[in-house]
């Protein structure tokens, strides 16, 4: 039979992008590895807003794939990062995403923590805290208070489970994991956290994490956001009818 072709992999090295590259390095790793190749969207540019790339997600947001070997055959678009961990482990048939119904609900809730929670209350302190041009002290208070209360959540579950969903390491840890790390940018200190700094340590010394946050790793935004990037990434551009 022939190979079959890549996945696309349409990404940038974000949280939400370094998921997808972690999992698929973990999928490597284990030997049960799918095909893909990376399309770069340099969000600070604007090419999310490029019609190829919203051809596949309207929602100008990465990660997206698109899967020539879809269900049936047929191709799949599929944009939202939680949607595409849960196709990925079940297309490749590991156990990242449990089969036992109790434990897969659990990682199915862990991940939806992630997704509901601690992608976007992280995701808004950093904006207020990082990049708004104007610091409004009440936003980076509020988001700066429900960081460190997700971070105890994290920590009150994995006192009490070697990861999210349980003993074994999981789609959720996946999720989780890149929002975690580099805890200095939202004021973090992981000692207040043992439990997620050890959950936190754990995961960072897996070969296929260290690949997968190696993805692009030299378009990582370094130093001060332009008034250009500013506006694409929150200003008009982004608002733009399409």
């Amino acid at each position: 039979m022939p190979d079959a072709p890549p996945i696309e992999v349409w990404t940038w090295p974000t949280p939400n992008g370094h998921k997808v590259h972690i999992l698929l390095e973990e999928l490597a790793e284990s030997g049960q590895g799918l095909p893909w190749r990376i399309i770069p969207v340099a969000i600070g540019k604007g090419e999310q807003f490029h019609p190829e790339f919203l051809a596949i997600t309207p929602n100008h947001r990465i990660p997206a794939i698109v899967d020539p070997d879809g269900p049936g055959g047929a191709p799949l678009k599929l944009f939202e990062s939680g949607a595409i961990l849960i196709y990925l482990a079940e297309k490749a048939g590991l156990p990242l995403i449990p089969s036992d119904p109790a434990t897969r609900y659990t990682c199915l809730q862990w991940l939806m923590f992630q997704m509901g929670g601690v992608g976007p209350m992280f995701g808004q302190y950093n904006h207020f805290a990082n990049y708004a041009a104007e610091k409004i002290p009440y936003a980076i208070e509020r988001y700066s208070n429900e960081v460190a209360r997700l971070h105890r959540v994290l920590d009150k579950r994995l006192a009490e489970s070697a990861f999210l969903a349980g003993p074994d390491y999981s789609i959720a840890d996946i999720a989780t994991f890149p929002w975690i790390r580099n805890p200095d940018r939202r004021g973090v200190d992981l000692r207040q956290y043992p439990n997620v700094a050890r959950w936190h340590d754990a995961i960072a010394a897996r070969p296929a994490v260290m690949r997968g946050v190696a993805v692009l790793a030299e378009n990582q935004r370094r130093g001060t956001m332009t008034d250009a990037e500013r506006e694409i990434m929150f200003g008009k551009t982004q608002f733009a009818v399409r």
